[in-house]
This record gives structure tokens, C-alpha cells and sequence, in this order.
């Protein structure tokens, strides 16, 4: 057995922020990600991150564990990200960004398959499902390209928490 310890994402998910009165903090369940080679993916995790218009982080970036099951055109995650910042501090423009990655053994490297973004008037509580784009990812969301234009999508769940 080779040893891939050198691709392994680190699991990065930061704990919730205390609450504050007031204030909304957001929860983003990761449930699913459709893909027509969901079942070659090698180790695949999500890199999610929240940029403002010029793509400058306003929160650490995180990563979600290596996904806990593939079947037909899905990659299952069902992981929880805790947004690292109040929902009403964030500045108009934000956008919550999702980017697939997964090792390729013959390049030896992690490869960004896919990204997906959440724009701030998408935040509200339950389902959601966001399209899938082409790479690189565009994080000024200036020159964007659907994967596919097969209805493969981003499935997420959002808890939002008011004190």
C-alpha cells in the first residue's frame, strides 16, 4: 500500500463563535455533491471560504473531511461549517465558496475539480442546492462557466442561530 499521507487534507473546521445578542451566526450542513464520476474521485473534500467582491478571505478558509461515502452521481458529505463570522457583519457582495478538490494519483497532486458559491440573498434557513462551475475558481465571480449542463448541483442545508 503506497503511502498517501502527503494529500491528505487536513480537516479544518473551526468550531461555532460564541453568540452575540442580536446577531446570526450560519451553519452550513454539506450534504451531497453531484458529479458524473462521483465514484473516481479519489479522496474528495470541500475547501469552503468566504471573499468579499476582490476574493480577499473574511474568515479562515476550512476544509471538510474526506467524504464519507460515494454512490451513483453523488459524493456524501453530511458536514457541518460553522460560518466564522455574524451574518450581519459580512459586506454586501459576500459570497460563501465551495471548491470540490480530489487527489489524482498519476499528477501526485490534489486537483480542484468544481466550485460553487452562495451569495448573501441566498442565506436563509433549510434547503438549497447551488450550480456547479467550471475551474479555475473565479472568486470575483467575473467569468463564470457551468460544468456541466447536466443538472449537477451542490446540496447544502443552512441552520441559522439567533440570540
Amino acid at each position: 500500500m503506497e503511502d498517501r499521507s502527503d494529500h491528505f487534507p487536513l480537516c479544518t473546521l473551526l468550531p461555532r463563535l460564541p453568540s452575540e445578542p442580536g446577531m446570526t451566526l450560519l451553519t452550513i450542513r454539506i450534504e451531497k455533491i453531484g458529479l458524473k464520476d462521483a465514484g473516481q474521485c479519489i479522496d474528495p473534500y470541500i475547501t469552503v471560504s468566504v471573499k468579499d467582491l476582490n476574493g480577499i478571505n473574511l474568515t479562515p478558509v476550512q476544509d471538510t473531511p474526506v467524504a464519507s461515502r460515494k454512490e451513483d452521481t453523488y459524493v456524501h458529505f453530511k458536514v457541518d461549517i460553522e460560518l466564522q463570522k455574524h451574518v450581519e457583519k459580512l459586506t454586501k457582495g459576500t459570497a460563501v465558496f465551495f471548491e470540490f478538490k480530489h487527489y489524482k494519483p498519476k499528477k501526485r497532486f490534489t486537483s480542484t475539480k468544481c466550485f460553487a458559491f452562495m451569495e448573501m440573498d441566498e442565506i436563509k434557513p433549510g434547503p438549497i442546492v447551488i450550480e456547479l462551475y467550471k475551474k479555475p475558481t473565479d472568486f470575483k465571480r467575473k467569468k463564470l462557466q457551468l460544468l456541466t449542463k447536466k443538472p449537477l448541483y451542490l446540496h447544502l442545508h443552512q441552520t441559522l442561530h439567533k440570540d
